[in-house]
């Protein structure tokens, strides 16, 4: 029994060291980590159990049943973040490119279906050449497999990737597929076809970098969440975002307790906003000193600056902010702003995590551009996503809410529990300008004074329509705050609506404009 016992640790220590020493020199050589550093980083020390380490693969065309892949190029196992449970695989570039074949996928295959089992988080490090083109259709079974167990994990468990070198073709779609992707700037590429193809087909000549690069991702196309400068930083930031979160979606978000006072006032809030409607702040700074500590966890930081989102602490429990940004195109919404805000408000909806709507928003982006893009439909998936959401929604109007983007940033009719208006706020179908310029055309056109007429009748206008007491003499304002009370009244207004419950018809799924 000794011998066997010693075969078998020589074995796991040979099955440990991957693609071998020299392979691992070279990974670390381009400023990465191995798979194994990479989930031992992520998991609490000591916790990591893998699960088929001497799973490998069984083909053998093209000199393949010559080759050793240990691990066939994916490490998979479960271990705990904070105390929680989470399932995790990392694909091993140091074994053959961290190519996915059928036995690779079907380790992936095999954690994924134990997280949904046992309503675990699952997070994903993905480091792969792609589909290994020796096993030809089952490689590609294989990823429509891991697609598959995405859909059907959506929305039950949390689902992480972690893009930590090449991810390119097909591979790109289960990342896709999860609630948040993460990338290292210089060292994550994602793309559907690379930038030789390209070439070859349009004549464009694109490094691999602005092509899919961490940068390109997290600015322009959106398709990531979170940029980081390092793989070790990148890691820490998920370990950040798990405590947030919920392990399923029968659960409610952790709770920590708060050292926080929930009866902070904070004076600061009273003068932020500038008295000139048009003159922009930073609504980050609101949502700073609204949350716990002073702590905000951004999401997709880079992307649709216009609006905000992210994950606060209120009175230790996790609240969802989505928020118009008056710095970038005057808090506007457009077509990615749209998608980016309907995106993040089904995933707290999906995870039980209540949210909170900070809106100064003169309307939608108006242009060709954006009537050409589909900002009707794009914008409507704000509209769905509000609506169709059931876990408490208290919206505050901080200045401008106006139009079809009052409504679009969760209006009472949308389904806000709660709506909070400071003083001066101005809720109309359009700003006052805009509105005497309509309503008073005539009069403003025949006055001996013009411009001082225009002045008067836009004062009539804001005093009689765009004020915050109009809407709440009619219900669809609940109160009109002082800015400095605002942390304890959100807090308030959070612990009442912790035991709402909303049932939504009966039916297959509804049919969001996508």
């Amino acid at each position: 029994m000794k011998e066997k016992i010693e075969k078998l640790l020589e074995t796991k220590r040979k099955i440990e060291l991957g693609g071998g020493e020299k392979r691992i020199e070279k990974q670390h050589s381009q400023g990465k980590l191995t798979a194994r550093e990479r989930i031992n980083l992520l998991l609490d020390e000591g916790s990591f159990i893998e699960i088929d380490a001497f799973v490998t693969h069984r083909c053998t065309n093209f000199g393949m049943e010559n080759t050793e892949a240990n691990a066939d190029g994916v490490v998979t196992g479960y271990g705990t973040v904070d105390g929680r449970l989470v399932f995790v695989y990392a694909q091993d570039f140091t074994v053959l490119g961290g190519s996915l074949g059928e036995m690779h996928a079907n380790k992936i295959c095999k954690v994924q279906e134990m997280a949904l089992k046992m309503g675990a988080p699952i997070v994903g490090i993905n480091d792969s050449g792609g589909a290994r083109i020796q096993e030809g259709v089952d490689a590609l079974s294989g990823y429509g497999k891991i697609f598959y167990n995405n859909t059907k994990a959506s929305g039950v468990i949390p689902q992480i990737t972690a893009i930590m070198g090449p991810c390119a073709g097909g591979a790109v779609y289960s990342p896709a597929l999860t609630d948040f992707i993460f990338m290292v700037d210089g060292i994550s590429r994602m793309f559907i076809t690379g930038p030789q193809v390209i070439k070859t087909v349009t004549g464009e000549d694109v490094s691999q970098e602005d092509l899919g690069g961490a940068n390109t991702h997290n600015r322009i196309s959106g398709v990531a969440h979170f940029m980081d400068k390092s793989e070790e930083d990148c890691i820490k930031r998920i370990r950040t975002l798990l405590s947030y979160l919920p392990s399923n979606n029968l659960e409610n978000p952790p709770a920590y307790q708060s050292e926080d006072d929930i009866n902070r006032m904070e004076e600061k809030l009273n003068e932020l906003v500038p008295v000139n409607p048009n003159k922009p702040y930073d609504m980050k700074e609101i949502i700073k000193l609204i949350a716990d500590n002073n702590e905000f966890f951004e999401i997709q930081e880079y992307y649709a600056q216009n609006i905000i989102t992210g994950f606060i602490r209120l009175n230790g429990k996790t609240v969802g902010v989505v928020a118009n940004q008056p710095k970038v195109l005057a808090g506007c919404l457009d077509i990615n702003a749209s998608d980016k805000a309907g995106r993040f408000i089904r995933t707290c909806d999906a995870f039980n995590i209540p949210l909170l709507n900070l809106v100064d928003v003169p309307g939608f982006l108006p242009g060709t551009d954006q009537e050409y893009g589909g900002i009707i439909r794009h914008g409507a998936k704000m509209l769905y996503a509000f609506s169709e959401a059931t876990v408490p929604k208290v919206t505050l109007i901080i200045r401008k809410a106006y139009g079809g983007a009052y409504l679009a940033m969760c209006s009472k009719d949308l389904g806000a529990d709660q709506v909070f208006a400071w003083p001066g706020a101005e809720i109309a179908v359009m700003g006052p300008d805009g509105a005497a310029n309509i309503i008073f055309k005539n009069d403003i056109k025949n006055s001996e004074n013009p411009m001082e007429t225009r002045q008067e009748k836009i004062e009539e206008y804001r005093n009689t329509i765009a004020n915050p007491y109009i809407a709440a003499s009619r219900g669809f304002v609940d109160d009109v705050i002082v800015p400095g009370i605002t942390r304890p009244r959100l807090i308030s207004a959070f612990d009442m609506l912790e035991s709402k419950r909303e049932t939504s018809p009966a039916k297959k799924h509804g049919n969001i404009p996508v």
